[in-house]
Formats: C-alpha cells, structure tokens, sequence
C-alpha cells in the first residue's frame, strides 16, 4: 500500500498518545507510540494496518482532521464543545476521563446579589454558556495557565478549569462547586474522508469500538 493510500489519524501528545495507542494496538496490532518512540519524526506509517498516524498537540486534532490534513483523530469532548467543529464524532473511545468544573476558595462567602462573578477560565465558550443557561451574568476573564492561582491573587471570584483528580485545586484552596461537562476522548473523522474511504473507515470504527470499555457512571 502506497504512502498516498494510507488513512492518516491524528494522535494528541503526552497522556492521550500512551492511552490511545493501547486501544490502537488492542484493535489492530499496531501501537502509535511505538512507532514513533526514538524518533524526533511526527508521522510513522504502519501499511500492515493502512495506517498512517501524526503525532500532534492535542489543541490543534481538531483542525488537521477538519480540514483533511488527516482524516482520523482523537480529540477530548472539552475541546469538542469549547469550539465546535464540523466533524463526525462515531466513538467515545473511554479514554481521558476528567472533567470540566466550577471551583472557588474554600470557606468563600456567597457574592452579594446581583453582583456577576469574575471568572477566570481559557474555557471561554463553555464558561459563558454555562453561567447564561444559570441566568448568572458572569464577567470571563481569559487565561491560559496557571488559572488555580487567580482567586488567591484577587484575579477572579472562582475559576472554570478541567481536573482529573482535584488535587491541584485543593493544593491551592479550592474546591469544586458545580461540574459544566464530563469528559473523555473521541474518535473523529474527516466528513469528506467519511464518503471517500466509507469502507475501511467503517471498518477501523468498529475495530475501536470493539476494544473500547464501557463509560464508567459516576453515583451521586
């Protein structure tokens, strides 16, 4: 099989490329990190599998499998619906559970009413749907890093941040005070690639979807 023949997916790096690639590897015998492992090369080919997979900062999946640099990827449901993209999403593949969160300091007293929240978050979609569907005017205040700190320095009122285990917000005296989405990574496909390559595509889904654990429900 030719270079040109392979369906290019999109791997984000860091966690997501380690858990990915067990699901890759599980469904078709080939693992992404392995091949890209001990190179400095972002792109490895596994024609055994017809595959060729990118390896890509996981903010910027969306946009090559957009605009067809690749024709699959895995992007989280957090970046999915920060800026909503048109792709087709046929997988939850159960892999990057976290979630995006209200939190504020600790023992903070309520804000008098009809006073809106400063809210720091580089959720800037996600933050201001969710306080406009509590009918809270919140005033958004972007960030990029280092977000936890902004209520301690009189930045913002309370943050929207995305946590795995909360312990970064409790380090820094904060506690969750509403969840805004539960998250985890999808597999996405390119809708043109989708009418091109129907069939292995439909075949590549199912090999996934075959290997992918049930989503876990959390009690309440």
């Amino acid at each position: 099989m030719t270079t040109a023949e392979l369906i290019t997916v999109a791997v984000p790096k860091g966690r997501l490329l380690e858990e990915s690639s067990l699901l890759f590897e599980r469904a078709l015998g080939v693992s992404p990190r392995k091949l890209l492992e001990g190179t400095r090369k972002l792109a490895a080919d596994a024609p055994e599998a017809g595959l060729r997979f990118i390896s890509i900062r996981a903010a910027d999946v969306a946009s090559y499998v957009e605009h067809g640099a690749a024709q699959v990827g895995i992007v989280g449901l957090d970046v999915l619906r920060e800026e909503p993209r048109d792709l087709y999403e046929p997988l939850d593949l159960g892999i990057g559970r976290c979630t995006v969160m209200v939190a504020r300091p600790k023992d903070a007293p309520p804000l008098p009413r009809g006073v809106a929240p400063r809210v720091a978050t580089k959720y800037l979609s996600l933050a201001a749907r969710h306080f406009a569907a509590k009918g809270v005017p919140a005033e958004i205040i972007p960030l990029h890093g280092s977000i936890e700190v902004a209520p301690s320095l009189g930045l913002a009122d309370a943050i929207v941040d995305i946590t795995e285990t909360g312990e970064t917000l409790r380090a820094n005296g904060l506690v969750i005070e509403e969840e805004v989405l539960q998250v985890s990574a999808r597999l996405v496909v390119n809708r043109v690639a989708l009418k091109l390559h129907a069939e292995r595509l439909r075949r590549l889904i199912g090999a996934l979807r075959a290997v992918v654990a049930p989503p876990v429900r959390k009690a309440r």
